[in-house]
């Protein structure tokens, strides 16, 4: 494996991509029959033409950023605590979000998030 496709750098390439609102960019990160989860097991989108989907809405908004707090990695597994600003019904808020992926061969298999309950100022 080089280092371009370990799954660290996949990671931060995603999260730069997200942060970018670049969805090309951000789902050349994914497998094309990669799965979402919301943890543990609530599947929320499968390929390429539904994590799209899922995705597009978010990354129009205005005010979307994830902020990375900390990574962890271990093997083929990194898990990432983010605070992400979102734009949501109520206003501006930021939520807490832990991600679980799975890389192998330099792409995201599978993606599972817990997240917290929005936060406003």
């Amino acid at each position: 494996m080089s280092i371009l496709n370990s799954p660290e750098v996949v990671i931060q390439r995603q999260l730069d991509a997200y942060n970018a609102k670049d969805i090309d960019a951000w789902l050349a990160t994914y497998a094309p029959d990669a799965k979402q989860y919301e943890h543990p097991a609530t599947l929320v989108a499968a390929g390429h033409a539904e994590i799209r989907a899922r995705t597009a809405v978010r990354l129009n908004e205005p005010d979307i950023h994830a902020q990375l707090i900390s990574r962890s990695v271990m093997g083929k597994v990194v898990i990432d605590h983010e605070i992400v600003t979102r734009n949501l019904p109520e206003g501006i808020g930021k939520i807490e979000l832990v991600c679980i992926y799975v890389v192998e061969e330099g792409l995201i298999q599978s993606a599972s998030f817990i997240a917290g309950m929005p936060t406003f100022d």
